[in-house]
């Protein structure tokens, strides 16, 4: 576990799978159990604290959390200054969404909720056992995956319409998600709203680490 104090109000917590494996956290339950996730992040604040002296206490707290596709994971946690009058201490604090600025403007674009992270996993899953995850690089440009709300939502831009694939691929996804209908309008929403989860190929990312 790497700990980068970015400044007083910011730090960068990059951890890799040893790490994950060695301090017992699951990822998984981290993106889809939201009590556990809370216990977890506040282990890596308390450590965190003693590596770089970043205090979180009496703060909220912006969270970003990525999955890269180089096997490393990275935090990086914002303090936010109450406009009011300081909160009273407490052990409790409130993380809010880090909002995020990307470029989706794309012809070919599509948009799928999944209602947990679970069900992203189990689609995943469905791939690699029936053998459909060939072709899923080519796919399209940019595969993300955003949490907004109470939903998980696979941002898929760029698509390659060549793709014979193609076609397959959106026939298996829609038993795991629901496609969202006018994707260009709800996508500007994701990145400008959501918390990106998984960048540059979230289906890959997402064979590598949960099946």
């Amino acid at each position: 576990m790497k700990f980068e104090k970015l400044s007083d109000n910011k730090i960068r917590i990059i951890l890799t799978m040893q790490d994950l494996t060695e301090k017992h956290i699951d990822f998984h339950s981290f993106m889809s159990n939201s009590i556990e996730s809370q216990n977890i992040l506040f282990d890596m604040l308390e450590e965190a604290k003693k590596e770089t002296g970043f205090d979180p206490e009496n703060f909220n707290l912006k969270i970003e959390a990525l999955a890269m596709a180089d096997t490393n994971f990275v935090f990086t946690i914002t303090k936010v200054y109450p406009e009011a009058e300081p909160a009273e201490k407490s052990s409790k604090r409130k993380f809010t969404v880090k909002r995020k600025s990307l470029n989706t403007s794309s012809d070919t674009q599509a948009v799928y909720m999944f209602n947990c992270f679970d069900d992203f996993c189990n689609l995943l899953q469905f791939l690699k056992k029936s053998n459909n995850i060939c072709e899923i690089h080519d796919l399209a440009d940019d595969v993300l995956l955003y949490k907004y709300k109470e939903g998980y939502y696979l941002l898929i831009s760029n698509i390659h319409t060549n793709i014979a694939s193609k076609i397959n691929f959106y026939a298996n996804i829609t038993e795991f998600a629901r496609c969202i209908t006018n994707s260009k309008s709800f996508a500007s929403k994701l990145v400008e709203c959501g918390a990106l989860i998984m960048k540059n190929n979230a289906l890959e990312i997402g064979f590598k680490h949960f099946v």
